[in-house]
């Protein structure tokens, strides 16, 4: 007998099946994602979690007529299994298969890219205006929010606009971690059970309609007969904030029980008013590793099914160890926070990402994690050293993108002491766009007294950190790439103290002047050291600092070569290498031949990190044949 999930290409075909087929059907979805996952890495303990109520939902709905969005997309796995996309589900992260998010440009049935949170609610709303504005009342739009995302500011800015609006929507908060409520009574199963039911709201609108007839008195009763509903169900259920916000509120269910979560959709989806549906899910459902530990199964890279253990690779290349910036990291504000008592870290919703946990264990009162709420750490961060403390913000870079104007605004303008620490610089690899750290430099370098940095190493990084914490005249960011950093033996010159604006000579050399930044200067440094062999004599500097830049130590070595070439792994328009030229243009000959390299002028694909920096032409190799055909053509031209 084969598996009930090989007869499911849409959602349609899901409809054939009977309801108490769908726990089996459930059980063969988690073996497909852990069995995928564990090879290629991925988000699994919520995935796994949200599996009845993706059934649940592709049960009730008709997409793609009707639209389903996810906020952040980390519990789509099932989604897209059911959407089409289950034999190409073992392509899923790697480069040119399947997105580990939902990706508008990949199926009909995605109709909004995600990444990010607290985002869905707002972009539903949006369709649901757009929907009645055409007509087309009969379409159902569904935000599915997360917990998490629910804490960010945006996600409640969009609720009181919903309830304000009171357009027909419904949102679905799957609270996975037990936070909003930590039990579910038989009681209020049964009472939500009553007000869901078609009859009741039939009878209950019936009521209203002829008491309306009833003058004076009739909207009394009305008013009295609301109060003693959301009074009753306020005892017994936590959604009294919503309905306050204009939201009619249903549950907490079990998210788990694939019948409820079928029953209740059917009873609520056609409401003509605001609906939020609040179902409890258990993360990791399915795989003991995962429920156990569902943090630990977050993110995750490939790992052993029988185990739940992590599977690394050894590069016996590599003989040297190569240390994480993440790691380096994690030692330095330990370190620097035992010397300097006004030192306290911030982070949102990603202690273990960005190395903070440890932290966080060693000194709890000098922790804060505000959540998913970037806009409110960066605020926050200004608010403790304004009052005179030290505040380190530890962020993907990706993230920090949402909280432009606080840092402008809050920190910049201020001129205070924020450290800002940004992890996953760069292209981050199978995550994708809306993960990739590639904006940070030309978001930050052009902001007044922010100093933009980005070590070459771990050891840098821990210098660079020392520095920062030294340095008492406004922000600084320091900005470094996922996972390991280069290999020791490759460094050079000498560590020493860093110096505001002062980059480093790593070779010397007369033909080309090569000006990079951070871990891309390795690769610079040994694409040098290569062409040296073919009699091509590189200069290669580390400018170290963004901004302030060591414009003397830059100009001095154009004008000794007469070429310039910058390599930076970040957007070029606005990047290190046009922040160079505008900052030298007026102090370097007329006729030196400049190039710049980064990443292109467009959202770069998921896929390993080292298939995407070849593509976009940062591999050692491909910055070996540009900076040869450079050269080459630069001679010519002379």
């Amino acid at each position: 007998m084969g598996r009930l999930l090989d007869n499911v290409d849409n959602p349609q075909d899901l409809k054939k099946l009977h309801l108490d087929q769908l726990p089996i059907l459930a059980q063969e979805i988690r073996d497909s994602i852990i069995k995928t996952v564990s090879s290629s890495g991925g988000h699994l303990a919520s995935s796994l979690g949200a599996v009845e109520l993706v059934l649940g939902l592709h049960y009730c709905l008709n997409a793609p007529q009707d639209s389903i969005i996810w906020d952040v997309g980390h519990q789509a796995y099932a989604h897209k299994l059911l959407t089409g996309r289950r034999d190409r589900f073992h392509t899923l992260r790697k480069f040119e298969g399947i997105s580990g998010f939902p990706n508008r440009f990949e199926s009909e049935f995605d109709v909004f890219t995600t990444g990010h949170g607290s985002t869905s609610i707002s972009t539903a709303l949006g369709m649901v205006a757009a929907r009645d504005l055409s007509g087309n009342m009969s379409q159902r739009v569904v935000a599915v929010i997360g917990d998490a995302s629910l804490g960010g500011g945006m996600a409640f800015e969009a609720l009181n606009h919903a309830g304000h609006l009171h357009k027909k929507i419904l949102v679905i908060l799957n609270d996975n971690e037990m936070s909003i409520s930590r039990s579910v009574g038989a009681l209020s199963k049964y009472l939500n059970r009553i007000i869901t039911a078609p009859r009741y709201n039939k009878i209950r609108k019936d009521i209203e309609a002829l008491l309306k007839r009833v003058p004076r008195f009739g909207f009394r009763v009305i008013r009295a007969a609301k109060r003693l509903e959301e009074g009753i169900k306020n005892l017994l259920v936590p959604g009294m904030f919503f309905e306050e916000l204009g939201f009619r509120y249903f549950g907490p269910i079990d998210g788990n029980d694939v019948s409820m979560v079928v029953q209740t959709i059917k009873n609520i989806i056609d409401m003509n008013e605001p609906v939020l549906l609040h179902v409890v899910t258990k993360k990791g459902k399915g795989y003991s590793h995962a429920e156990n530990v569902p943090e630990q199964f977050h993110g995750v890279s490939s790992f052993d099914v029988a185990t739940g253990q992590n599977l690394f690779v050894h590069d016996e290349k590599t003989t040297v160890p190569a240390g994480s910036f993440t790691d380096a990291f994690s030692e330095i504000i330990i370190d620097m926070a035992r010397i300097e008592k006004k030192i306290v870290a911030i982070t949102a919703a990603m202690p273990e990402g960005t190395g903070l946990d440890k932290f966080a264990e060693i000194f709890p009162e000098r922790f804060f994690d505000v959540g998913m709420a970037e806009q409110h750490a960066v605020g926050f961060g200004a608010g403790l050293a304004n009052a005179g403390l030290k505040p380190v913000v530890a962020i993907y870079s990706t993230f920090l993108q949402r909280s432009y104007d606080q840092i402008i605004h809050d920190v910049c303008l201020q001129n205070l002491n924020v450290i800002f620490m940004l992890d996953r610089a760069g292209l981050v690899g199978e995550d994708g766009p809306t993960h990739h750290g590639m904006f940070d430099i030309a978001y930050l370098s052009h902001m007044p007294n922010m100093v933009v940095m980005a070590p070459r190493d771990e050891e840098e990084l821990k210098d660079m950190f020392r520095f920062a914490v030294s340095y008492n005249n406004g922000p600084i960011a320091i900005r470094y790439p996922r996972g390991l950093s280069y290999p020791l033996a490759s460094l050079k010159p000498e560590k020493r103290k860093k110096i505001l604006g002062k980059g480093d000579l790593l070779k010397e050399g007369k033909d080309v002047t090569i000006v990079s930044i951070g871990y891309m200067s390795n690769i610079a440094l040994d694409a040098a050291e290569s062409l040296k062999q073919e009699g091509i004599d590189c200069e290669v500097i580390d400018a170290g600092f963004v901004k302030p830049l060591d414009r003397e130590l830059i100009i001095g070595s154009v004008n000794k070569t007469g070429k310039l070439f910058t390599i930076e792994e970040g957007v070029v328009n606005g990047g290190l290498g046009a922040f160079i030229l505008k900052s030298i243009i007026d102090k370097i000959p007329k006729d030196t031949i400049i190039k710049n390299i980064g990443l292109p002028d467009r959202f770069i694909e998921h896929g390993k990190r080292e298939i995407l920096l070849d593509r976009c032409g940062l591999s050692a190799q491909k910055i070996k044949e540009a900076i040869r055909m450079f050269n080459y053509a630069s001679d010519r031209n002379k």
